[in-house]
C-alpha cells in the first residue's frame, strides 16, 4: 500500500455546526477538542471503520454540484428508513432514484448543500 485516505474533508461555512450535524449522520463523534467558531472541526472514525471527516471553513458559499461525495450505506435501518430520518434532522431531497424493483438510491444534501446519496442496506441486498 502507497498511501491510506486519512482525512476526507469538507469545506464549510461553520465547521463545528456542520461536523455536529454530520456526528448524528455517521455516529462519529467529534473532536474534544472543537469548539464552536474553531475553524476546523474533526469527527473521529472508530477504528478500523475508514478516514476521519475534517470540516475545514471557507468564506465563500457551494454554488456547483460536488466532485467528490459519500455513498452511505445504512447499518442499522432500510435505506428507506434512513432516508427519513435523515429528512428529519435537516438533510433536503436533491433526487429520488429508486426503482420500483426496490433498486436505486436517494441524493440528499446536508445543512449546507453538500450532496450525498443513501443506497440500500447489507440486509436489503442479500
Amino acid at each position: 500500500m502507497t498511501n491510506r485516505i486519512h482525512h476526507l474533508n469538507i469545506d464549510s461555512r461553520d465547521p463545528y455546526e456542520l461536523a455536529g450535524w454530520w456526528s448524528k449522520v455517521l455516529g462519529y463523534p467529534r473532536s474534544d477538542e472543537d469548539f464552536p467558531g474553531d475553524p476546523e472541526a474533526l469527527l473521529i472514525a472508530p477504528e478500523g471503520t475508514g478516514p476521519s471527516v475534517l470540516f475545514c471553513q471557507i468564506s465563500d458559499e457551494k454554488t456547483t454540484k460536488n466532485r467528490l461525495h459519500f455513498d452511505l450505506q445504512p447499518t442499522e435501518r432500510t435505506r428507506d428508513e434512513e432516508v427519513e430520518r435523515l429528512l428529519g434532522i435537516g438533510a433536503t431531497l436533491v433526487g429520488d432514484l429508486r426503482r420500483p424493483d426496490g433498486t436505486g438510491w436517494v441524493t440528499l444534501a446536508d445543512p449546507e448543500g453538500n450532496e450525498f446519496c443513501v443506497e440500500r442496506s447489507a440486509a436489503e441486498r442479500a
